[in-house]
């Protein structure tokens, strides 16, 4: 049964990505490609940020603040990550445009795009996953699972997966945000990205808290939520007034 489980928390951290990857990604080799290079690249700054928290950790507290500014030191660096990201896109974005007046072949169209930024903001939602859930999971499919004092209601690892899930949410749909934002010049999307993205890690203190996930967890879906909601809206947008100018 704890076989079953362990796949059970894993399918629940990245069931989602998969059918997003199955459904959308899968189908164009460049996606797969972007994906891969994401992952990657998030991976490795998650490492060099582990590298870093090393020499504070364990913390000798029960303070909450100390882990508001690992929280926040974490935010900045990938939101700055995320900058460059954005810059080596376009570089790469007038590469394949220019190649495409070269050949007498389209642009890229304006759904190519967000599906690049898609992508590339899934690649980030499945490295934090890997980082911070399924390298937890191995004990999971041992004989027995393990709970946390803080959170006695549910066993450590499905907190986990759980939490994996809704970051997974914000960090794919917020690369589409970004992406959006910084083409558009859109001071609102920018902004927005790394305010929720803030938020939501501050949110997992909540969880530091006797019983504190009981509230914490959907106080962060309600963060993804509203995450996947603006990025559905302004999709439509664009795609409304892209089909307007044709």
């Amino acid at each position: 049964m704890t076989v079953a489980a362990g796949i059970g928390y894993a399918l629940l951290a990245l069931g989602p990505s998969l059918s997003l990857f199955v459904s959308v990604i899968s189908k164009k080799p460049f996606l797969i490609l972007t994906l891969l290079s994401s992952t990657l690249v998030w991976l490795i700054s998650l490492i060099v940020l582990s590298g870093v928290w090393r020499a504070f950790l364990p913390l000798k507290t029960t303070a909450w603040w100390p882990y508001g500014i690992l929280i926040l030191s974490s935010v900045g660096f990938q939101e700055g990550l995320r900058i460059v990201i954005w810059r080596v896109y376009k570089r790469l974005e007038d590469m394949l445009d220019a190649f495409a007046d070269k050949v007498s072949k389209p642009r890229l169209f304006l759904t190519d795009k967000m599906q690049i930024a898609l992508a590339a903001g899934l690649g980030h939602g499945v490295a934090h996953a890997v980082f911070f859930c399924l390298s937890l999971l191995t004990p999971a499919f041992g004989p027995a699972t393990f709970y946390v004092e803080k959170c006695s209601q549910l066993p450590f690892f499905l907190i986990s997966s759980i939490i994996a899930l809704a970051f997974a949410i914000i960090h794919t749909f917020s690369m589409v945000i970004a992406f959006n934002g910084y083409e558009e010049k859109n001071r609102v999307q920018q902004l927005f990205v790394p305010i929720v993205h803030l938020v939501a890690g501050i949110l997992t203190l909540i969880n530091l808290a006797s019983g504190g996930c009981i509230v914490g967890i959907p106080l962060l879906y309600f963060m993804a939520m509203l995450t996947l909601m603006y990025c559905g809206k302004m999709v439509l947008r664009r795609l409304t007034e892209n089909q307007r100018s044709q």
